[in-house]
């Protein structure tokens, strides 16, 4: 059974989102591989982040050795005498936080020859959207944005912050944005509604090769009937994320 959207389906984007997130990422990747053949292979790469509460954040400089040792002043026997003993008590079980390693996926196409990364696509997770993984993925796409690689970026998420722009972004759910090396910092932008199909859009390549076409619906709905997502989803419950509500008529 086909999803009751035209485009993206907002109830994905809750508690099924890690399976479309990895799922999304491979079949865009299968529809741009005979595309690309044989002048440019493409693969979906598997990288890890560290997550943590929104409060807390580890970084380098917050790791400390655990243990320490040191040459204490010798006691006197006054500090001995004086001192209380106090018998060890019963320790207390509390939880500490463990930070996740969430996985994140970008879909490289490189040249064939020279394996030289020419594009990167990147559908967008929670973690991305969202702190500190948020700062982690600005790093990263800056260092992108001053490559000679292409980056095409799916925002199929609703809440979260989005990438920065200098020129703000219409009103809409959900982008897609691709930047190219010979033209930025312009960047082109589809700003996808609600009741939209998601878009047909250029994969740019190395200079003098034409641009190939992802059918970004094409690839969500081999995903989705593929995976009988219809099974998963209750469409009689409100989603995980609100839908907006309607304007008073």
């Amino acid at each position: 059974m086909p999803s009751p959207f035209a485009g993206m389906d907002p109830y994905l984007e809750g508690s099924e989102w890690t399976s479309v997130h990895v799922e999304l990422t491979s079949a865009i990747a299968r529809h741009l591989a005979p595309l690309l053949a044989p002048r440019y292979i493409v693969r979906p790469v598997r990288r890890f982040i560290t997550t943590a509460p929104d409060d807390l954040a580890i970084v380098a400089r917050d790791i400390y050795p655990d243990v320490g040792v040191y040459d204490p002043a010798p006691m006197t026997t006054t500090s001995i005498t004086t001192a209380s003993v106090v018998a060890p008590s019963m320790p207390l079980l509390l939880t500490t936080v463990i930070p996740e390693q969430e996985p994140q996926y970008t879909i490289e196409i490189r040249d064939q020859n020279q394996r030289m990364l020419v594009t990167a696509i990147e559908v967008l997770s929670p973690t991305n959207k969202r702190a500190p993984g948020y700062y982690a993925y600005r790093d990263k796409r800056t260092r992108l944005l001053h490559s000679p690689v292409h980056l095409l970026e799916i925002d199929l998420l609703r809440q979260g912050m989005r990438v920065p722009m200098v020129d703000p972004l219409p009103p809409a759910p959900y982008f897609i944005l691709l930047s190219r090396v010979e033209r930025r910092p312009i960047s082109e932008v589809w700003a996808i509604q609600l009741n939209q199909p998601l878009p047909v859009v250029p994969v740019p390549l190395q200079a003098g090769d034409a641009d190939v076409m992802l059918d970004v619906q094409a690839a969500f709905t081999a995903m989705y009937d593929g995976l009988r997502f219809d099974l998963a989803v209750d469409y009689t419950r409100p989603p995980d994320v609100p839908l907006p509500t309607p304007p008073d008529p």
